[in-house]
Order: C-alpha cells, then structure tokens, then sequence
C-alpha cells in the first residue's frame, strides 16, 4: 500500500489533527449519550412507547450506521475521504441542532437513526490518515484513534452532566451541534486535501485471459472476510455485559453506585493506557505471527471474564476488569490494521466502511444477546457466555494463523 507524499512535519500536524478532531467530536456526541433516558421520560410517553424508544435512541444511530458505512466509503474512495469527513461531521452537527427542537419521541428516534447514517465519521477519518501515515505506523494510528474515541466518550459524558447540572437538555444537544460544525471548519482549513488512489485497469492480449482488477474485488482470495468475522465475535462478546452490567454488579456484590461506575471506568482505562505499548508491540509482524499472538491475547480475556463470573469479591471484579481492557486495547486496532493492510489502497474507504458496518452490527447482536441471556440464563452466567465467546475467536485465530503459515 503506498501513501500520499507530504512531507514528515506535514504528516505529523495532519495525523495530530485527526486525533484531535476525533476525540472532540466523539466528545461531543456523548454528552447527551448517557442522558436520552432522562430526556425520553420529561415527554411522558406510554410504558411500551419508553421502553422501545429507550433502547432505540441507542440503538437506531448504530443501525443508521451499518447500513450507509458501506456507500460512504465507496463515495470517499472516490471523492477523497476528507470531504467525507467534512460531510459527516456537518451531518452530526445538523441532525444534533434538530435533536435540540425536537417535541416528540419519534421525532428524536427518527433523528437518532439519520444521524447515523448521515455520519459515520470514523471510517473515512481512518481511511484519510491510513492514506498520509507510513505503513509502518498503521497499528498505531488505528490505535490512537481508537483511543482518542474512547476519551472523548468519557469525557463528553462528564461534561454532558455539568451541563445538565445547570442547564435544559436543549444546551446540550446545541452545545454538540456547534462543536461539530467547529470541527468540519477545522478539517477543512488544516488537513491537506489528498488525491484519491486510481485502481489501474486490467491489461489483457491475445496471449493474456482478461481477468478482473484484483481491487474490484476485495473480499475475494483474502482473509478480509475471517478478520471482520473474528472483530465481529470480539465486538459482540465485548457488548453482551453492557446491559445487564449495573444489575450484575449491584445485585452479585451489593454496592453501590459509586463503586459500580468505578469498575465499569477501569474497563476503558486500562484500554486506554494499552493501546499505544501493544500497537508498538504488532507493528511490523508478519500477518500470520500478529495473528497467532492475538489469539493468546484473546485466550486471555476468556479467562478473565471467567474469573469475573466466579469471584464474589468486587476488588478481584474490579481487577479483572481493568486487565480486560488492557488486554482489549490489543484487539479491534491490531485487527483493523490487519483488514487495511489486506486491502488494496483504492478501496481503503470501502473496506473500512464495511469493517465499521460490522462493528456496528455486531454491537447491536452484542446487547440482543446481553438482554436475552439475562432474561433466559439469569445475570449469574452472563460473563461465562462472554468467555464462551472469547474462547471462539482465540480458536478462530489460531486456525488463521495456521492457515497462514501453511
């Protein structure tokens, strides 16, 4: 995969930017993430009419997302991803301002859905900078990225509660709708604009069969398709406790609050002070050697949330779960650097699109199964079906990562 050529300090302030940029509108977007509940409830809708609308408000943007990720990425493949991210941040920036007048809840659930797939801003911002950063650095980038989503997500919802503390709900969503729109101007006035990569055409002879580019189709003789389908496993597997969390926690260990918000913060610090080191660590391996040891990285969280079903200390709870996300911060960055590197240049945004459509689908079969578990098998079993499925995906890898080798 080659990459645009612009000079190393350009890269770096443009790199920079994405991070930045990143984290303030993912900031933005979460302020008034923890908060729909409560706004929801001020309309005073029917029991049934809160229930389906508590979980779509959710629920619809990361549809909206899955379904337009794909198309996006083929309109920045050939339209330039920056413009892509310009659109999709105006598009945030519009549907958050209409979230604030909104008067009714299927107002706000029909908003929540066009705002996921009038956005999708991860994608093509992934895409843009995999398209000025060295190939070397790929794992990184993904990496911090990543990490850059996972602090504006903490902290918007910090700052979502100060203003809701002082302020009608109305100041958030406007608050989000300005920062949006502050952050498509920065896109556009300090990231350089990229030429778009060309697939060259199939040459083809009297001696020569015609045969099609190998860009057209980019799934096929590739291990594309495994790597979404493993992400996908370890997405899943990641949301199954996302619902049933606070229960599990209060009603296993009866504390409170305080201590529950705690253990679930530990998750994405330990996430956070990880993905740097294990990006450092995958950078440069061989696909089938990143492949075997993130298998053993896997192997690890199915043992971990193992002993988070057996202990009934909330100290060995809270440690476990620190670990996990440690061991989490190797896991979607190093697979979607594998998925881009396995793809041709000139379907960076498809490929990504696709790859952020999977994750937004198996987040949603993640929380499914979350409720339906703890419905059915009761909130006691939950983490051993999540160790279950850890268990899958570290079997899956090592069958890639013999595959490869063979």
């Amino acid at each position: 995969m080659t990459t645009v050529s612009l000079a190393p300090d350009r890269v770096r302030r443009a790199v920079r930017t994405l991070f930045a940029v990143q984290l303030v509108s993912m900031g933005a977007m979460e302020m008034s993430g923890p908060f729909w509940p409560v706004h929801l409830a001020s309309f005073d809708p029917p029991g049934w009419l809160f229930g389906v609308a508590g979980i779509a408000v959710y629920v619809g943007p990361m549809l909206g997302i899955a379904l337009t990720s794909s198309f996006w990425g083929r309109v920045g493949d050939r339209f330039g991803h920056r413009l892509m991210m310009i659109r999709a941040l105006l598009g945030l920036a519009l549907t958050q301002l209409a979230l604030a007048f909104a008067g009714d809840v299927w107002s706000i659930l029909a908003l929540r859905f066009l705002q996921g797939a009038c956005a999708g801003y991860i994608a093509p911002a992934q895409a843009y900078g995999v398209g000025i950063e060295s190939p070397a650095a790929r794992t990184r980038l993904f990496a911090h990225l990543q990490v850059s989503t996972n602090v504006g997500s903490v902290a918007g919802a910090v700052v979502g509660g100060v203003i809701l503390d002082h302020a009608a709900f109305f100041w958030i969503n406007a608050v989000a709708a300005a920062i949006c729109a502050a952050c498509a101007v920065a896109i556009a006035l300090l990231l350089p604009d990229v030429p778009v990569a060309r697939t060259p055409p199939a040459r083809t002879d009297a001696r020569t069969p015609a045969r099609m580019p190998a860009a057209a189709t980019p799934w096929r003789s590739s291990p594309i398709l495994g790597l979404l389908g493993v992400m996908g496993l370890l997405l899943a597997a990641r949301m199954i406790t996302q619902t049933p969390f606070s229960l599990y926690v209060t009603s296993v260990f009866g504390v409170g609050t305080g201590v529950t918000g705690l253990c679930y913060a530990l998750l994405a610090l330990g996430f956070v002070a990880s993905a740097a080191p294990w990006a450092r660590h995958f950078e440069g391996k061989p696909r089938a050697a990143a492949l075997g040891r993130m298998a053993w990285v896997v192997a690890g969280c199915a043992g971990l949330m193992a002993l988070a079903g057996l202990t009934r200390s909330v100290a060995v709870f809270a440690a476990a779960y620190f670990a996990w996300g440690v061991l989490l911060g190797a896991t979607t960055p190093v697979l979607m650097a594998l998925i881009s590197r396995a793809a041709d240049e000139a379907r960076q945004g498809r490929v990504l699109g696709v790859a952020q459509g999977t994750a937004q689908v198996a987040s949603m079969a993640g929380i499914a199964l979350g409720v339906g578990l703890g419905q059915t098998a009761g909130l006691e079993h939950t983490y051993f079906f999540v160790a279950a499925a850890y268990a899958a995906g570290a079997l899956a890898l090592w069958a890639m990562a013999r595959d490869r080798q063979g």
